[in-house]
C-alpha cells in the first residue's frame, strides 16, 4: 500500500514510545491520524506534534488532520467507540496500528494477588485489546470495501523466552502467532503483520537493567523500527509475515523458510481444493491422436501436424498419464512452433524435432483427468482432475513427471483461464507492479485471456481502470467488468484520450501488445511508474515472425529477461482466484466460438491472432468428456 496525503490512520498506544514515532511518521506523509491512548497528557502531546507535521501537506480543512481519543484499550466499549469516531470524521480507515503494551514488575509466580491490577492487565492490554483492536479494524476495512493495512506490535519477546517477565513474553507471543494466522484476510484486501523488535530506547525498555540491554547489542534505533513498520505498510506480498529487528541482525522475517518447512503441511489452502472431483476410470486407448511441431515457422499451421502414436504403458515410476480434456490457447503458440524459446541456434534447435505441441505462460497448459500413475506416486490418485504443468497440451493424452501436475477442483475450462491468463496478472500486478489502491491502472488488450483477469483484479484492489480494446464487443465486456474508462481504438485515438483525460500518467500499465502500443505505454507512464510486459502480440506474426524494433530490442529485452521463477506464490494466488470466483467477485470469460478435437488447435491459434477472440480462447479436446462435466 502506497501512503498517500488524506488516508488515515488510528494507531493504540500512540501517545509515547513507539507508538508516538509511528504517529509522527504516517503524519510526515500527509496521513491523518488519530493517537488513542490512557495518556491524556501524553496523547495530546501526540496529537499537537501530529498537526504540525499535516501543516505541510494540508491547507484550510473541515476535518481535524489530528485527533486524541483518551481510551483504557481493554474496555471494549470505548475501544470500539474510538474507532468509530475516527470513522465518522475521517469516512474510512486505511491502516491500523495496535501499539499499547505494558510490563509488570512482579513475576507471575510471585503474585499473591486476583491478578486484577497486574498479570491479568497485562493480558488484557497486550492481547485481549490487540486482538480486539485487530478485530474492529478488519471488519471497518472490510464493510468499506476498501484495501487496508493493520500492523500489531508485537516483540522479539514473543519470539523467544523472557525469564524476567513471562506474561510480557506470552503475550507477545501470542500476537505473533494471532497475527500469522490471519494471512487469509489478504483474500478480502485486508493484510495484517507483526512487527518484532527487541529493545528500543523508550520509558518502558527504560525499566530494565542496563545489563540485558547490552548483551543485545544495545538500543535499536526508533528510525528503524519505522522503516520496519513501513515496509510492513507497503509491500504488498506481506501477509501474516513477522519482521524481527535487532541491533545485532537488523532486520529479517521470521520464520525462516527452513523452519516453515519444519512444520508446514503440504495441503490446500483453499476448502474448494480440498473437495475434489473424481471420475471413473478413463479408458486407454491402444493408439491417440497429437498434435507435433515437424519444422520451424512461426506459422503455427505450417510448423505442425496432427499424428496418431502409440500409448506408451506402463507409465514410468515418477510420472502420471493424464487425458487432456481442455487446452489454453496463447499468442506465444507461434513462438513456441517457431523454435524462439529453447536455447542455441536454429540447427540446434530444429535437433529437437519433432516437438509435442501446446505451449501456455507459465507452462500451466490444459486440465484434465489422471488416467494412470506410476508406482512411486502416491499423492496423486486416477480419476483426479488436475492441470499440467508442461509442454504437450494438444494432445489426447500426455505423460508428465507427477509433480508437474496441479489438483484442480474440476477440469473445467474456466479453470485453464484462472491457471494461465489469471495466474499471469495476478503475479505480475503484485511482485512487478507492486500495485496498490488508488492508482490509475492502464490494461492493452483488456479483453483478452489475462487481459479481463488484469482489469478486474486491478478494480478490486480500488484502482481507476483504464483498457484498451478493438471492437463494441470487446468494449461491452469490458464495461460489464467495471473498467471506469474503456478506450475502443476503432472509435478514438487512444493517445489522445490519454494525453487529455490522463495527464499525469498511468502508474501501473498492463502490456501484451508491443510495436506502436508500447511506445505509446512508454510515453504514457507517470513519474515511477511501472509498466508490465507480458507479451508483444503484434510482433509475433509476420513475413519473419517476432523480430526486435528499431529501439533495439526493449520491448523484447523486457519481456526476455523477466526471467523471476515465481513458482513458490502459484498455490496463493491460485487460491484467491478461485475465492473471488466462488463468490461471485470475479468473473471469467471465455471465447463463444467452439474448437472441439486435437485437430482444431491450429484453427484456435489462428482466431487468437485475428484480434476477433473476446475472451479465453480453449481447445475442447475430448468433447465427450466436455458433457460429462456439464452434468455434474
Amino acid at each position: 500500500m502506497e501512503l498517500k496525503p488524506g488516508m488515515s490512520a488510528l494507531v493504540t498506544g500512540g501517545g509515547s514510545g513507539i507508538g508516538k514515532a509511528l504517529c509522527i511518521a504516517l503524519a510526515q506523509k500527509g496521513l491523518f491520524v488519530t493517537v488513542v491512548d490512557f495518556s491524556e497528557e501524553n496523547g495530546r502531546e501526540a496529537a499537537s506534534l501530529v498537526q504540525n507535521e499535516n501543516k505541510k501537506f494540508h491547507g484550510d480543512l473541515k476535518v481535524p488532520s489530528a485527533m486524541f481519543i483518551k481510551c483504557d484499550v481493554t474496555n471494549a466499549g470505548d475501544l470500539s467507540a474510538a474507532f468509530g469516531k475516527h470513522v465518522d470524521t475521517y469516512g474510512g480507515l486505511d491502516i491500523c496500528i495496535n501499539c499499547a503494551g505494558i510490563a509488570i514488575k512482579t513475576l507471575v509466580y510471585d503474585d499473591r494477588s486476583d491478578g486484577t491490577s497486574t498479570w491479568r492487565h497485562a493480558v488484557n492490554v497486550n492481547l485481549v485489546a490487540v486482538i480486539d483492536g485487530t478485530r474492529i479494524a478488519s471488519q471497518i476495512m472490510r464493510s468499506g470495501k476498501k484495501p487496508g493495512v493493520i500492523i500489531n506490535i508485537g516483540s522479539a519477546a514473543g519470539l523467544y523466552p523472557m525469564n524476567f517477565d513471562p506474561i510480557y513474553s506470552g503475550t507477545k507471543a501470542g500476537v505473533v502467532m494471532f497475527t500469522r494466522s490471519l494471512a487469509p484476510l489478504k483474500r478480502h484486501g485486508i493484510r495484517v503483520n507483526v512487527l518484532c523488535p527487541e529493545f528500543v530506547q523508550t520509558n518502558m525498555a527504560e525499566q530494565l537493567s542496563r545489563r540485558i540491554i547490552d548483551v543485545t547489542g544495545g538500543y535499536i534505533k526508533m528510525e528503524d523500527i519505522v522503516n520496519g513498520t513501513f515496509e510492513l505498510i507497503k509491500d504488498e506480498s506481506k501477509a501474516g509475515a513477522c519482521l524481527w529487528i535487532t541491533k545485532r541482525r537488523g532486520m529479517e522475517y521470521w520464520p525462516t523458510p527452513d523452519e516453515q518447512r519444519k512444520y508446514m503441511l503440504n495441503l490446500p489452502k483453499s476448502k474448494r481444493m480440498l473437495t475434489q472431483n473424481t471420475f471413473s476410470t478413463v479408458q486407454t486407448p491402444e493408439f491417440y491422436e497429437k498434435i507435433v511441431v515437424h519444422t520451424l515457422s512461426h506459422n503455427f499451421r505450417d510448423a505442425t501436424r496432427l499424428e496418431r502414436v502409440r500409448l506408451r504403458l506402463p507409465v514410468e515410476p515418477h510420472n502420471a498419464l493424464v487425458k487432456i480434456i481442455y487446452a489454453g490457447v496463447n499468442a506465444s503458440d507461434v513462438n513456441f512452433s517457431a523454435g524462439r524459446y529453447f536455447s542455441g541456434g536454429a540447427k540446434e534447435t530444429a535437433a529437437r524435432l519433432p516437438l509435442d505441441a501446446g505451449f501456455e505462460v507459465m507452462d500451466v497448459l490444459a486440465v484434465g483427468i489422471v488416467a494412470s500413475v506410476g508406482d512411486s506416486v502416491n499423492h496423486i490418485k486416477v480419476g483426479s482432475p488436475v492441470a499440467l504443468m508442461t509442454f504437450g497440451a494438444y494432445s489426447e493424452f500426455t505423460q508428465v513427471p507427477a509433480k508437474h501436475l496441479l489438483p484442480v477442483p474440476r477440469p473445467d475450462p474456466e479453470v485453464v483461464a484462472m491457471l494461465t491468463s489469471g495466474l499471469t496478472a495476478s503475479i505480475a500486478l503484485e511482485k512487478a507492479g507492486q500495485m496498490a489502491s488508488g492508482q490509475v491502472v492502464l490494461v492493452t488488450a483488456a479483453a483478452g485471456g489475462t487481459g479481463q483477469f488484469a482489469v478486474q483484479l486491478a478494480k478490486l484492489a480500488g484502482n481507476k481502470v483504464v483498457a484498451t480494446c478493438g471492437g463494441k464487443s470487446k468494449a461491452a465486456l469490458l464495461s460489464s467488468l467495471g473498467v471506469d474508462r474503456v478506450i475502443n481504438y476503432q472509435n478514438e485515438k487512444i493517445k489522445d484520450v490519454l494525453k487529455k483525460e490522463f495527464p499525469r500518467g498511468a502508474d501501473i500499465i498492463y502490456e501484451s501488445v508491443g510495436g506502436e502500443m508500447f511506445d505509446l505505454c512508454l510515453n504514457a507512464l507517470a513519474v515511477h511508474g511501472r509498466l508490465i510486459v507480458i507479451g508483444m502480440i503484434s510482433q509475433y506474426q509476420g513475413e519473419h515472425g517476432w523480430k526486435p524494433r528499431n529501439y533495439t530490442g526493449l520491448c523484447d529485452k523486457i519481456l526476455a529477461k523477466s526471467q523471476t521463477v515465481y513458482a513458490h506464490l502459484w498455490q496463493d494466488h491460485l487460491d484467491k482466484l478461485f475465492d473471488l470466483y466462488a463468490s461471485g467477485k470475479l468473473k471469467v470469460s471465455l471465447d463463444p466460438k467452439k474448437f472441439v478435437g486435437v485437430a482444431s488447435a491450429p484453427d484456435a491459434v489462428e482466431y487468437l491472432h485475428s484480434g476477433k477472440s473476446v475472451g479465453k480462447v480453449v481447445v475442447c479436446i475430448d468433447p465427450s468428456y466436455s458433457q460429462t462435466l456439464a452434468k455434474l
